[in-house]
């Protein structure tokens, strides 16, 4: 199968990433369905797109929270192409807010005290995490992943190459010893995650909703959760379980998860196009397999 009949679709992508993930699929000449929440930036993005020459991608409405809304992007592809070669969850949040009240007491505003702000203890000082911001990012970064996974997995076991890329980080690392601050603390949960044998989806969702009782009780870090973006931490451990428990169920398919750092989007073309037979339920840090 050439690259010119390939039907790609890719999540959260009228900026960042996704953009830019879309603009390589479709310069190499895969047929690419850009989604994104906001229709108004959605088509803003694909008109961009195709005034630039790639007429070859097209826009579909999809809020990763919403069946309905899954739903009809299935429909949609269904009955454009009858296929899915290529799916790219890439749909995101941060799971955090900024302080109000902090930013007030600094008199600062947010895009003002943004730039170079990345260290454990600038995060933790202006943005915090509710209960509600919280399952915002799990709702998207994870069940929102499963859910279009799941609709979709018929028009992807159409295709005679399929591929689904799930679009990780490093916070969603179980065993990075260098940098410790990334790592749950909590090694029981770490062996759970771990445990590909006995993983199951249901198994991740229990563990995802003892995070949110213990964000709601106040009680993250006498608990063993990563405290440096917790909940998009624990989504992206969860992600990448996932991924695991998706490539052990469906043999054919090449299922893999990718820390993509900042911005290089050709990552997650890289696995995107990764050759028949290539590595399935792998985790790439970059382009090299690493370990979860």
């Amino acid at each position: 199968m050439g690259d010119a009949c390939k039907y790609a679709v890719v999540t959260g992508a009228n900026k960042g990433i996704g953009f830019e993930t879309i603009k390589q699929l479709a310069n190499s000449g895969v047929t690419v369905v850009l989604t994104a929440r906001d229709e108004k930036r959605g088509t803003e993005a694909t008109s961009l797109l195709n005034e630039q020459g790639f007429s070859n991608v097209v826009f579909h409405q999809l809020d990763v929270q919403d069946a309905q809304s899954i739903e009809s992007l299935a429909k949609f592809v269904q009955t454009q192409y009858g296929r899915l070669d290529i799916l790219v969850n890439n749909a995101g949040a941060s799971g955090m807010v900024p302080d109000e009240d902090v930013l007030r007491a600094i008199n600062m505003d947010l895009v003002d005290w943004l730039p170079g702000r990345k260290t454990f203890d600038d995060i933790r000082v202006v943005m915090k995490t509710t209960y509600e911001s919280a399952k915002l990012c799990l709702d998207t970064n994870y069940h929102g992943v499963e859910n279009v996974t799941e609709v979709l997995l018929p028009l992807l076991q159409n295709s005679p190459s399929p591929r689904i890329v799930n679009v990780s980080s490093r916070r969603g690392a179980l065993n990075i010893s260098k940098t410790i601050i990334l790592r749950m603390p909590n090694e029981e949960r770490r062996k759970e995650l771990g445990d590909i044998e006995n993983l199951t989806e249901y198994k991740i969702d229990e563990i995802l909703q003892n995070f949110l009782h213990d964000l709601k009780q106040d009680s993250l870090e006498v608990n063993g959760w990563q405290m440096m973006l917790p909940a998009y931490s624990i989504s992206k451990l969860s992600l990448n379980a996932y991924t695991r428990v998706l490539a052990r169920k469906y043999l054919k398919m090449c299922i893999n998860c990718v820390h993509p750092g900042i911005s290089d989007c050709s990552l997650s073309l890289f696995c995107a196009l990764l050759p028949d037979g290539g590595p399935t339920g792998c985790y790439f840090d970059r382009t090299v397999v690493f370990e979860f």
